[in-house]
């Protein structure tokens, strides 16, 4: 039989009891986080079953503050002893620890007291047998097709992942999340001449993941079509980014309008609000409530309402992503994105970030384009966030006269995110398949190294 996770009515018994001996052994405040989740995960190769796994995780961490001293502990033992002893570690590292004039919990008079059911939890349960069955078929369905000549693979996987938090300051919350996965790795071509790629869909629910058999289809047709790249000599032009991309543009700009970052005077944007970071028409959004949202929450790490939020509108830079000791440290307030795991202190992240969608579509996009480049995959990671300098190794196609000639490998992208984020044009097929979702984008004159 497997771990069966706690009831709410449970989770809080075990919160309060720990918060109040926590207040007894010193404890001026306390925070408890909670965390329970069930995995299981299948994956076959040549239309065999190669791995099934299943992980149960119950951890849980308290942060006791003494004064303006904080201690962080963790454990997956949840004895009443191991607690006691938990506690009493944690009295003793808060005394050696040095004060931080930022640190605390969210105000009494700020904690939620009423929040939303969110749409992100699928009470579904799939048996191994099912999930053996989806990743099956996709691999079988991509390797039906004519020119695909090996596989990596294909996997399917479910999640189920409760949260719960309690206070001293008289928050408590829970909410559960799920989430349904299928992918598929095929290779084409022979030799030296071989190409990968792979298609993959993860969803809250399940009636709502794509079918098996799109996502060897998809495996396959975006395989072939990589086979035969070519060089390109260096030059300078426009460069297309698709929606699995150019979300990750879109979290370069979060990671750079951090309010950690901003505090640290590590951000290339430090200096920018209400000025234009971005083209007029563009606007950046977040929204932890979005329906079936792949990092929805009903409230922040720190017991804080949170809520849908303009962050660049109409290009101009509105606001900083603040958790409390961050918006201490800027003099602001906290903009509800408090983000926190077990055995670490809650930091500002995004939930549901999102570029709006533009007004052209992807197709006359790319046909606008004289020379340059689509790109369909992005190698390693090149971004200094101090600096705002871009540079990543990169393969997609080559544009001319508006059409898609060629295969391209082997290529660098570069260039300042600064002058990236001024030059996006948005198109209009933005999908909320991500945690970050952004349309095609396309950057002008950014700095292409090839041969």
């Amino acid at each position: 039989m497997g771990y069966i996770m706690r009831t709410v009515e449970e989770k809080n018994t075990l919160l309060q009891d720990i918060i109040e001996e926590s207040k007894q052994k010193g404890a001026t405040d306390v925070d408890v986080f909670l965390y329970e989740g069930i995995a299981l995960s299948t994956t076959t190769r040549w239309k065999k079953l190669e791995s099934l796994e299943r992980s149960e995780q119950a951890e849980l961490g308290i942060r006791f503050f003494s004064g303006q001293k904080q201690a962080l502990v963790s454990t997956t033992d949840f004895s009443k002893k191991s607690l006691s002893n938990l506690i009493a570690r944690a009295a003793d590292m808060s005394k050696a620890i040095p004060e931080d004039q930022y640190i605390g919990l969210t105000a009494d008079s700020e904690i939620v007291t009423a929040y939303p059911e969110l749409s992100i939890y699928d009470p579904a349960e799939p048996s191994e047998e099912e999930l053996m069955e989806r990743a099956r078929v996709a691999e079988e369905t991509a390797l039906e097709v004519k020119g695909i000549t090996n596989t990596e693979g294909g996997s399917a996987g479910w999640q189920k992942v409760s949260v719960a938090m309690a206070a001293s300051n008289g928050f408590v919350g829970h909410y559960d999340r799920s989430s349904h996965s299928v992918s598929a790795v095929v290779v084409a071509g022979e030799g030296t001449q071989m190409e990968r790629d792979y298609a993959y869909h993860t969803t809250n629910f399940v009636k709502d993941l794509m079918s098996p058999e799109k996502i060897g289809k998809e495996a396959a047709e975006k395989t072939l079509k990589r086979l035969n790249p070519r060089k390109i000599s260096s030059t300078k032009a426009p460069i297309i980014f698709e929606p699995k991309l150019s979300n990750n543009i879109l979290s370069y700009l979060a990671s750079s309008i951090n309010g950690a970052a901003i505090a640290r005077g590590t951000s290339f944007l430090r200096e920018s609000m209400g000025q234009r970071i971005l083209p007029e028409n563009i606007s950046i959004c977040d929204d932890p409530h979005l329906e079936k949202g792949q990092r929805s929450k009903p409230f922040d790490s720190e017991g804080r309402a949170n809520q849908k939020r303009m962050f660049v509108e109409n290009g101009v830079l509105q606001s900083w992503f603040l958790d409390n000791r961050s918006a201490r440290q800027l003099g602001l307030s906290s903009t509800g994105h408090a983000a926190r795991g077990v055995s670490s202190p809650p930091s500002p992240s995004p939930t549901n970030l999102y570029m709006q969608a533009g007004d052209v579509t992807p197709q006359n996009l790319i046909g606008s384009i004289k020379k340059g480049l689509l790109v369909t995959e992005v190698i390693g990671s090149g971004f200094n966030g101090v600096t705002g300098d871009y540079s990543q190794g990169a393969s997609g196609f080559w544009i001319e006269n508006g059409e898609i000639l060629y295969p391209v490998n082997e290529v660098t992208i570069a260039g300042n995110m600064k002058d990236m984020f001024l030059n996006i044009v948005a198109a209009n097929d933005l999908e909320f398949r991500y945690g970050f979702n952004a349309p095609t984008i396309c950057i002008e004159n950014m700095t292409i190294a090839g041969k």
